[in-house]
């Protein structure tokens, strides 16, 4: 296991989604360290933080107004995967020379999606069989609609009204998915969230509880030494949770200091 668990690590640019943490979330649950940043961030932040890969989340603008926020150039420019979702994957189609337009048939809530191409992101992933066609079950949220693929794109889902519902760019494995794959609406949502951070990134899946753990305690042995800790203990979660880490990592070093200030829960 690598020394330093936060080394692989898969960075989200947040277009103002409502669902932008549960991107991470589920990043988190497929094993893997995941940071959040704002479209708007400078550039060599990004460049810094020398991601895994990149998520473009959603958002509540629409590219074909002015001022559209928009990714960072480098993002398509450091040569790591990059999955757009919804807005994401239309500010990835405008921005590498796609097509974006509002769409007549605006879909909000349930979908299937066909699958029309067999790629890293999606094989072997199927919901229901329909015509002896792949389909998934998906959750889409968009009132836009990518009407031309970027140069280097290819097809890789349609609904009736977005023909255009993802797309993929083999070469530079760059991936724009027109619904919302980190929700449990789409049923092969968090198959698809893994099959990005893991087989198209390379990320290890060290982002565990027990690796968290583990390293949370070798920090304070190295941080503590022989020296002795005071721990204010309140009986919350947050302390508590510190008490039982650093009593693992120091044993008898620990002394923790409790206040009965006489506004806890009674009997507690």
């Amino acid at each position: 296991m690598s020394s330093d668990i936060q080394q692989q690590k898969i960075l989200i640019l947040d277009f103002g989604s409502q669902y932008t943490q549960l991107i991470a979330r589920r990043v988190r649950e497929a094993g893997v360290y995941s940071e959040i940043l704002p479209w708007d961030i400078d550039p060599a932040r990004i460049s810094e933080l020398n991601p895994e890969g990149i998520i473009l989340s959603g958002g509540p603008e629409t590219v074909t107004g002015d001022d559209a926020p928009s990714a960072p150039d480098i993002v398509f420019n450091l040569n790591v995967p990059v999955l757009g979702i919804c807005y994401g994957m239309q500010t990835m189609a405008t921005q590498l020379g796609g097509h974006v337009e509002t769409s007549e048939n605006r879909e909000f809530g349930y979908a299937t999606v066909k699958l029309v191409a067999d790629t890293a992101l999606t094989r072997g992933i199927c919901d229901e069989k329909i015509d002896d066609s792949v389909h998934l079950d998906v959750w889409m949220s968009h009132g836009d609609k990518v009407v031309s693929l970027p140069q280097g794109f290819s097809l890789l889902a349609s609904t009736n009204s977005a023909p255009i519902a993802a797309m993929v760019d083999i070469k530079r494995q760059f991936y724009g998915l027109q619904f919302h794959p980190e929700v449990t609406h789409t049923i092969s949502g968090q198959e698809l969230i893994k099959r990005f951070t893991h087989d198209i990134c390379g990320c290890d899946g060290l982002w565990t509880i027990s690796n968290i753990v583990e390293q949370a305690i070798t920090q304070v042995k190295q941080t503590v030494g022989n020296e002795q800790v005071i721990l204010g203990l309140s009986g919350g979660v947050d302390s508590s949770v510190v008490a039982a880490l650093l009593h693992r990592a120091i044993g008898d070093q620990l002394t923790c200091v409790f206040v009965d200030n006489g506004l806890l829960r009674l009997n507690e």
